[in-house]
């Protein structure tokens, strides 16, 4: 009788300890950016940076991206100029100043973040440290001189990567081959972006 009540007094202490556990992981968010020419399912890592993801999804969450698009295509043969090519489809509310524009947000570096511009990264455009804002990028395939220390920004603080693509690489693939000038779209792609979970 005792060997069964330790037996049972175990599994319940391995039950308590699996649901402290479960409970303890936090589920990140789940977005979905629906184009005309198919969906992207991305993952946003709340966790490692939230003050990036948090003012992506207050887009999301405050309609601030009805007006949003992909509107710039980066690939090896339209960025002549640039010692250290990168490849990305970038999107967000344009290079205008636009009224739906948040504040701009702290820089979360990829030293800080553990983030890293990899195939599918989704991550914050901006000029100078802390100007992201509503302007953000998908990489296609690994873009290592994107994270700190990297050498496409003169000041080597890279930039804030806050997700990773999870389904739809194939839609990011076929906006970057679509017709532009200068690395812009001629015909600007709009999105509509929305949390799944």
């Amino acid at each position: 009788m005792d060997y069964i009540k330790k037996i049972l007094s175990t599994l319940s202490l391995l039950f308590f300890l699996i649901n402290i556990d479960s409970c303890q992981k936090v589920k990140n968010p789940i977005i979905i950016i629906d184009t005309p020419i198919g969906q992207i399912l991305a993952e946003l890592y709340h966790t490692k940076a939230p003050i990036t993801v948090n003012n992506f999804l207050s887009y999301i969450e405050q309609n601030r991206y009805d007006d949003c698009h992909f509107y710039r295509v980066v690939h090896s043969k339209n960025q002549p100029q640039n010692n250290i090519q990168i490849a990305v489809i970038q999107g967000g509310l344009g290079f205008e100043k636009h009224p739906m524009e948040l504040k701009p947000i702290k820089h979360e570096t990829t030293k800080e973040t553990g983030l890293l511009h990899k195939n599918g990264t989704i991550s914050m455009a901006r000029l100078e440290p802390g100007t992201a804002s509503s302007e953000f990028f998908i990489c296609i395939k690994d873009q290592p001189e994107l994270d700190f220390g990297g050498k496409r920004n003169p000041d080597g603080q890279g930039f804030a990567a806050f997700g990773q693509v999870i389904k739809g690489m194939d839609i990011v693939k076929n906006i970057q081959n679509l017709n532009s000038q200068d690395q812009i779209l001629e015909k600007i792609i709009p999105i509509n972006i929305k949390i799944s979970n």
